[in-house]
């Protein structure tokens, strides 16, 4: 990717956030708002709109990229496959945290990730109501930008004692059994919290706000851009059993740390929280 492409993205998710989601903040009515996979599970005509133009203008900015965007995959109009082949794909999550956007609840973001052979290259967090970001190339650390032109690099928290941790996991998307095994770990930590918004938890890890962040699922829309951001502001990112992530996963969870001590210490408690074993 050029640095053009690079700022023209960003400068079309502000104008998108302008003209197609902040408008219908706090303003939506019942009509205007569906359900997907489960009465959580929400979308609006905000999120609808946003990912229409920022699909149109992603073909302009990347001419030939797959576009991947989340109601495209939910509606069944584009197949989460496609980005196994693609030589690049932009990845949209029009509005992440879309429960908390449609309950007028300051927390919600936009993501963006470009995946080049399996690989994230670049990925972006956007806040809408901030207008600033966290976003990253690969091999080019993390950093918190503004519309002022204002850049400084970020980094995760140094490590900490298990005891000493706050994390972020999202306990409702998890079994009943899990929840309860997962509960008795938190004794163990300082703290735990669900913001129900990916963007704005992969934040926070990447500017040091938190200490590890674990995933119940791998909906790449949610996790590419986040776990390309965490691993350049210096974080240990893994899939729980070990494995590398890669955007192209489908199952399995994604667990983020500080760095690898932090990361084993957590991965045992946390798979027999998940897994029973």
């Amino acid at each position: 990717m050029t640095t053009t492409q690079i700022d023209a993205l960003i400068a079309e998710t502000r104008r998108v956030a302008k003209e197609e989601i902040l408008p219908w903040y706090r303003k939506l009515d019942d009509s205007e708002i569906d359900t997907k996979a489960h009465a959580q599970d929400l979308v609006t005509k905000a999120d609808k709109a946003s990912e229409r133009e920022l699909t149109r203008v992603g073909r302009d900015i990347l001419p030939g990229a797959v576009i991947v965007g989340e109601e495209a995959v939910s509606d069944g109009s584009v197949k989460l496959d496609v980005l196994k082949g693609a030589d690049q794909a932009l990845i949209i999550d029009p509005i992440d945290g879309t429960w908390n956007y449609a309950n007028g609840i300051n927390t919600f973001g936009v993501i963006l990730a470009v995946v080049e052979k399996g690989e994230t290259v670049f990925g972006l967090l956007y806040d809408p109501l901030g207008d600033d970001w966290v976003m990253a190339e690969r091999g080019g650390g993390a950093v918190f930008g503004t519309p002022a032109g204002d850049v400084r690099p970020v980094k995760a928290r140094a490590p900490r004692q298990i005891n000493e941790m706050t994390g972020y996991w999202p306990p409702a998307i998890f079994n009943a059994e899990q929840r309860s095994r997962m509960y008795d770990f938190a004794k163990v930590i300082d703290r735990h919290s669900s913001l129900r918004c990916a963007c704005h938890e992969h934040r926070l890890f990447a500017q040091g706000g938190a200490d590890f962040l674990l995933t119940a699922n791998l909906n790449p829309w949610d996790h590419a851009a986040g776990a390309l951001i965490a691993r350049e502001a210096g974080g240990y990112v893994r899939m729980l059993d070990g494995e590398a992530y890669a955007p192209t996963l489908t199952d399995g969870n994604l667990l983020i740390a500080p760095d690898a001590d932090s990361w084993r210490a957590l991965a045992d408690p946390l798979r027999m929280a998940v897994f029973g074993a």
